[in-house]
């Protein structure tokens, strides 16, 4: 009795272990490891191909990697200090990192869109690129659809030129929030360009729509959806 009792309570321990020890594998999985992002961006694929899957995956997995060390071997401090010759201003610390991660070899990114191109369809590259950039173009648009209530099929149209190539240039970035909004922000100024070229004001726009917002708050109604960062 006291031998079947020592090896149940064995099997106890054992079992906390393993529990135990899935638990802080789970608790210790790194959302921004390569493998991982790339395990999750070809999941929403849902391919019935697994070879194809794997491949998607391998050619996605070998861009971030790439991206990664390049970001990590070149710090910002290759980028001498100097002058924006737009604004005068002393380039920031974030800038200068930008500039010299915008450097890395433009065959990282053709053998990223090659693969991609070789495996999937245009709207499956479109899912993964949405990924990666955490769906930043669907978002942007949404606040231009807002922001300018008489917008145009051609306006959409150079709209959404202008978002895809942002979207696609932001995968040679490692950081989202700072180098993907910037190279966004690229994107965004050309069309608020584009909308005073057609005699509309941009900052006028905007600043209408946010006083929308500001109205609709304070009286209680529904807020439209928030405009795109400025």
């Amino acid at each position: 009795m006291k031998k079947k009792y020592i090896i149940c309570a064995g099997l106890a321990v054992i079992l906390v272990t393993t529990n135990s020890f899935a638990q802080n594998t789970a608790a210790k999985v790194n959302k921004n490891d390569p493998a991982f992002k790339a395990e999750q961006f070809v999941a929403a694929l849902n391919l019935a191909d697994t070879s194809k899957a794997s491949r998607v995956k391998a050619t996605i997995f070998a861009q971030m990697i790439a991206v990664r060390e390049w970001h990590n071997s070149h710090a910002y401090t290759l980028v001498p200090e100097g002058v924006d010759p737009i604004n005068g201003k002393v380039y920031s610390l974030l800038q200068r990192q930008f500039i010299i991660d915008s450097t890395i070899p433009k065959t990282v990114h053709d053998a990223l869109m090659a693969g991609l191109k070789q495996e999937l369809t245009d709207d499956q590259i479109a899912i993964i690129l949405d990924k990666y950039t955490i769906g930043k173009l669907e978002f942007t648009m949404t606040g231009y659809k807002a922001i300018v209530p008489d917008m145009t099929p051609a306006d959409e149209a150079f709209i959404m030129t202008e978002l895809k190539a942002a979207r696609e240039e932001s995968v040679d970035y490692k950081d989202v929030k700072n180098e993907m909004s910037t190279i966004f922000k690229i994107h965004k100024t050309k069309v608020e360009d584009y909308f005073y070229s057609t005699g509309r004001n941009w900052k006028t726009m905007y600043k209408a729509y946010v006083d929308k917002i500001i109205a609709a708050k304070k009286a209680g109604k529904p807020v439209p959806a928030e405009p795109t960062e400025n």
